[in-house]
């Protein structure tokens, strides 16, 4: 190879097919799979393997994408979404989502990893697809049969770090600095000497995604910890090169951010001094939720816990938007104002929330029936996206702890050492009950069991969660974005005392729709309903579970009841 510049070195050979393998030998060391391998079928020590992406027929040729007022977006881990663990396996499920009211798939990071079992973080080869889920072909067909049913694919990308194992990036140049840390490794040169190139490396590996594998969004990982002081920060770079791949093919991409900074400006165009990009998670949502129903207060659930929290979720989409976080002990956030809740990603679980657990129990193992069905319900009554975890959607019991395979056993004591660690607050006689990452019964433990049998409380789940989510694509007062109110009745009956509340949230300008929500298990008498509008629909209704008769007039909240109220059109 030769000097060109900005310390690269290059060479051209042809004469090569698909599948020959090939390695790079630094100053007579030993050899090295390439940096920008896009293909590790032996695993991540091995050479590479020359891969054609433009060698795959497309079938998608009409497909423009999904728009983010429209996305519903299902987080899948394809290694136990099915029980095969591959992309041709999770394509036989898609229908199935199309139909439940899913509009995009959003993928678990499949970068190259050591082992056959990962969660995706610790990736080590950010252009490689996983071998053991059937490599960059099988990824390019399981895209097109998605956009067959009408499903976008958002992927999870890991732009902050790499992992620990077959890491050999550094050996190539300054990819690394030690001006900056994350929680799991070096942080990526982005604003050091010599970072051009790095920032080239990681912008070229999005336009990939996009380019070749005709990715409809990435979602990038915990962006907090991706550094830049430079004048022209690499988030801001990354979604510029990346709208105008997708204005070249006449296709939607979005670009989401998942951040615990609650920092609006990420979203504000860049003529307001923001970064542009097309959304950012919230948090907030999920631990106002769980810490009131639950009453977990460990953790940074104590900053949650009130029903005054979730309204303020609802209102301002940050509970914490310049005001004192009392787990991080500092002012959190910044105003939303006025921008459009479609910028915003919310969820009940997430594979963080419920894999950050000890065992990764969900909460359809601690949580009566009911209060799931109220957390469903208040998930879809929310005017930001909504995102769904594999499973949620018939209560599904399985686990979902975190796992690994790392080939280095030093490694995997590492991290077992480093999650006992982490969850030492809940130890019981010195000791922490919690299944071990690297062993194989830990992975096999969170297969989904795809099963809800007739008249089960999973097939009623997925019913409820069927008909809120074709609710959000027919009822006008929920299409509608902009118009959300939420506060909280105190009941005035004699018998309860003042602290018995309910929540009221109202959708939708015109078509207006009026929620209530009793947050706790025991009946709410009521005195007062909205002015002369019927019940549209109540997660205790029979089909779901429960005992409400929509046809009767309330007089009072049944346990954990979300009651809807709105036009007779709307009655299914």
């Amino acid at each position: 190879m030769v000097a060109a510049e900005f310390g690269l070195f290059e060479v051209a050979l042809s004469g090569f097919e698909e599948g020959d393998r090939y390695a790079y030998q630094l100053d007579d060391g030993p050899e090295r799979p390439c940096p920008a391998s896009r293909w590790q079928p032996d695993g991540v020590h091995a050479p590479s393997a020359l891969y054609f992406p433009e060698c795959f027929h497309w079938n998608d040729h009409d497909w423009k994408g999904i728009p983010q007022h429209k996305l519903v977006i299902y987080e899948l881990h394809v290694g136990t979404f099915t029980r095969d663990g591959s992309f041709e396996a999770a394509s036989s499920r898609l229908p199935e989502l199309k139909e439940l009211g899913v509009t995009a798939i959003e993928i678990m990071p499949v970068a190259q990893f050591p082992g056959r079992r990962n969660w995706g973080y610790d990736g080590v080869h950010p252009y490689a697809v996983q071998n053991s889920y059937g490599g960059p072909r099988e990824l390019q067909r399981f895209v097109d049969t998605a956009h067959a049913c009408g499903l976008a694919v958002i992927l999870d990308v890991v732009y902050n770090h790499l992992g620990p194992e077959g890491n050999y990036l550094g050996e190539f140049g300054p990819y690394f600095t030690d001006r900056y840390s994350t929680p799991w490794g070096s942080a990526m040169n982005f604003d050091g000497p010599d970072s051009e190139p790095v920032r080239q490396f990681i912008i070229n590996n999005a336009l990939m995604w996009v380019r070749d594998f005709q990715i409809d969004g990435l979602r990038l990982d915990a962006i907090q910890t991706i550094y830049d002081l430079g004048p022209y920060h690499i988030l801001q770079e990354l979604q510029s090169c990346v709208q105008s791949e997708a204005d070249r093919t006449g296709r939607i991409v979005h670009v989401i951010g998942e951040t615990n900074q609650n920092d609006s400006r990420l979203v504000r165009p860049e003529e307001e001094g923001g970064l542009g990009l097309d959304g950012i998670w919230s948090d907030d949502f999920h631990h106002s939720i769980h810490s009131l129903l639950t009453r977990e207060c460990f953790g940074y659930y104590q900053a949650f816990g009130t029903p005054e929290d979730l309204v303020k979720a609802y209102n301002d989409v940050f509970v914490y938007d310049g005001s004192y976080h009392p787990f991080r002990r500092r002012r959190v956030g910044n105003p939303v104002d006025e921008l459009d809740r479609s910028r915003f990603v919310v969820c009940i679980k997430n594979h963080d929330q419920i894999g950050n657990r000890p065992h990764g129990d969900r909460m359809e193992t601690y949580l009566p029936e009911a209060a799931q069905r109220l957390a469903c319900g208040l998930l879809l009554l929310s005017p930001c996206v909504p995102l769904i975890f594999m499973g949620t959607e018939y209560a599904e019991s399985a686990p979902f702890p975190f796992f690994c395979s790392f080939l280095d056993q030093r490694l995997a004591k590492s991290v077992k050492a480093g999650r006992l660690r982490e969850f030492r607050f809940l130890q019981i006689d010195g000791k922490i009950d919690m299944p071990a990452p690297d062993e194989i019964a830990t992975f096999e433990s969170a297969v989904l069991s795809w099963h809800w049998p007739d008249s089960s409380h999973s097939a009623r789940m997925r019913l409820l969660y069927s008909d809120l989510l074709n609710a959000r694509q027919e009822w006008p007062a929920l299409i509608d974005r902009q118009h959300t109110s939420a506060k909280l009745i105190p009941s005035i009956h004699e018998t309860l005392s003042p602290a018995f509340q309910f929540l009221q949230i109202e959708r939708g300008a015109d078509e207006k729709i009026v929620a209530i929500a009793n947050y706790g298990d025991q009946p709410i008498p009521l005195n007062t309903l909205p002015n002369s509008l019927p019940i549209v629909l109540s997660t205790e209704e029979p089909q779901y579970g429960g005992g409400r008769n929509i046809s009767e007039v309330p007089d009072h909240l049944l346990g954990y009841e979300l009651l809807i109220f709105g036009p007779e059109s709307y009655r299914r």
